[in-house]
């Protein structure tokens, strides 16, 4: 289904439930302000847009783009490079390929993320996004009624255990590990209730993916097994839209309402892309309980 939302803007809609496609707009830092709040209509519908067509855009126009959207963040609370304002998503480094919402191990978690292809390989490398908010409203109603009250910690120090067995392996990259050092040369933890509200629709959504350590007050063994149950809900693929990328594209998402997965299936082919995220608040429990940093002070990643 094509909606015409001007006489040059048309959103398609990909799934019933997650993605469209947005044609008729070059983006950058002169985006007319009807079509920005048109872009932000259909974010908030679809969780997350793509945008085809748009190489004529380098990091400049993609930060000015973004500014237009909201307040842009640093690129990541720890990992730094040239620009402080964006991430290189870049497989010579690491490969971002587990669910995850971005950066959900500090207090003030990131309301959208911008994605723009800089190098694609030639087959693979494809992003799968999941809707968060309509995998909470399919909870059978006693499910919801357990996870409503949950809290979680996320952390940035996650999957330990296949850290070590690469590394007895033999398997881990040089580069692949002083990435690693970094992204946790500074320790954070927050506790995040499980089920968050939207701040914008009003909608509850669920708050998990890779960053999660550990649900408060259960064992390691139920904390687990309620993870792994909820996240297996998540990504349903009915819940999910996949993106095949091409040169030019550009991929915005909610990220209070989504995760996503860059599928790692094109062998050992350079794959970079550079992300900016855009400021969110702090996400608050269904009875109004805002998010607790434990560990790790966060406002130089985002007011």
């Amino acid at each position: 289904m094509t909606t015409q939302l001007s006489t040059e803007l048309t959103v398609t809609k990909l799934g019933a439930d997650i993605g469209a496609r947005i044609d008729g707009v070059r983006l950058g830092g002169d985006v007319p302000a009807a079509h920005i709040e048109a872009i932000r209509a259909a974010l908030r519908a679809n969780k997350v847009i793509f945008f085809r067509g748009q190489d004529h855009l380098d990091d400049q126009g993609q930060l000015a783009f973004g500014s237009l959207l909201g307040e842009v963040t640093l690129g990541h609370p720890t990992v730094k490079n040239g620009n402080p304002h964006i991430l290189p998503v870049d497989s010579e480094y690491s490969k971002a390929n587990s669910w995850h919402t971005d950066v959900t191990f500090v207090d003030r978690v990131p309301a959208v993320s911008i994605l723009r292809a800089v190098h694609l390989p030639p087959y693979g490398g494809n992003t799968v996004w999941a809707n968060t908010v309509t995998a909470y409203n399919r909870l059978p109603d006693a499910l919801k009624a357990l996870v409503d009250r949950l809290w979680a910690v996320h952390s940035n120090v996650y999957d330990y255990a296949a850290e070590v067995d690469k590394e007895r392996i033999g398997g881990i990259d040089v580069k692949e590990q002083g990435y690693r050092s970094e992204f946790v040369s500074d320790y954070y933890e927050t506790e995040h209730p499980v089920v968050r509200i939207h701040p914008e629709t009003g909608e509850r959504a669920l708050l998990l993916g890779h960053f999660v350590k550990r649900i408060v007050g259960l064992s390691t063994a139920e904390s687990n097994a309620v993870f792994h149950l909820l996240q297996n809900r998540i990504t349903r693929l009915e819940n999910t839209v996949r993106w095949q990328w091409q040169d030019g594209d550009v991929a915005i998402w909610d990220n209070r309402a989504t995760q996503h997965y860059a599928i790692s299936d094109y062998n050992d082919l350079p794959r970079r892309l550079h992300r900016i995220t855009l400021a969110g608040d702090i996400p608050v429990s269904i009875d109004g309980v805002h998010s607790i940093p434990l560990q790790g002070d966060a406002s130089h990643y985002s007011s």
